[in-house]
């Protein structure tokens, strides 16, 4: 039985039925998955093993590519989700693939912007629906955004690197270890690049660990100070687990707490 437009768009960003849930707990999946392989690309592995993972990867790309078409055919307002935050970081998913013909060098690196698609269901609290807490859910966030940004830099200067400079940038945690390194402005100047797009991504990566890396670990360390001052509270109305210790109502909803 085919599924209505409505239908699909739907389950395309339903994460409360099952069916929504799997469907969208196989797309994070494919996404972990293409992450792995690419780490794993940049070591020395068998030929059929390289071949198999290949073959992996092109059907993870296959099923991005049908997934954004159904999110493209589904969506009300076209022109919208074609512009939106979401819709590019997907084209951006696939587009290396289908212009891998092309001789562009810059094409491939944007395969390592990926693991951003996960960020649509970690906006959605789908991956830590563990977590009780809206602080919770914001400090899984932001450790994730720190993760996501540290890896994508160590994808880029290893695309950029290896080729010129792999007895510095032989496998993707050479690359992970520079950029933690370069970000947290440690610098141990041990491992240097020598292209000029390497040396252009380091001052890229030295701004960004400068102005993001102090400003997220220090709402990482207002966020436990300030669940450190909450005691367990359930909201009969919302659910909200955790609360200020003298709170007496809910600060989502307002309902009057329990005793």
């Amino acid at each position: 039985m085919l599924l209505s437009r409505k239908q699909t768009e739907f389950y395309l960003t339903d994460l409360e039925t099952p069916i929504g849930r799997v469907i969208n707990l196989t797309l994070a999946s494919f996404v972990l998955l293409s992450s792995v392989i690419f780490v794993a690309e940049t070591y020395k592995i068998p030929d059929f093993v390289r071949f198999q993972l290949n073959v992996a990867d092109i059907a993870i790309v296959i099923i991005f590519a049908v997934e954004y078409i159904l999110r493209l055919w589904s969506a009300e307002n076209k022109i919208k989700y074609i512009f939106s935050f979401y819709s590019i970081i997907d084209l951006i998913a696939i587009l290396p693939f289908f212009l891998g013909a092309v001789d562009i060098s810059f094409i491939r690196l944007l395969r390592w912007f990926r693991i951003l698609r996960l960020i649509r269901f970690i906006d959605r609290k789908f991956l830590f629906a563990s977590i009780s807490t809206e602080d919770g859910v914001i400090f899984a966030r932001i450790l994730f955004t720190l993760f996501a940004i540290i890896f994508i830099y160590s994808g880029l200067i290893y695309q950029v690197e290896h080729p010129v400079n792999p007895q510095n940038y032989g496998t993707f945690l050479d690359a992970f270890y520079f950029s933690v390194v370069t970000m947290t402005t440690v610098g141990f100047g041990d491992v240097v690049p020598i292209s000029e797009l390497g040396r252009l991504l380091t001052v890229l990566m030295i701004l960004t660990g400068i102005a993001l890396i102090p400003w997220q670990v220090g709402d990482l360390i207002k966020r436990l100070v300030k669940t450190a001052n909450q005691v367990e509270t359930v909201c009969l109305s919302c659910g909200l687990a955790f609360h200020d210790v003298d709170a007496g109502f809910c600060k989502r909803c307002g309902t009057k707490l329990p005793n």
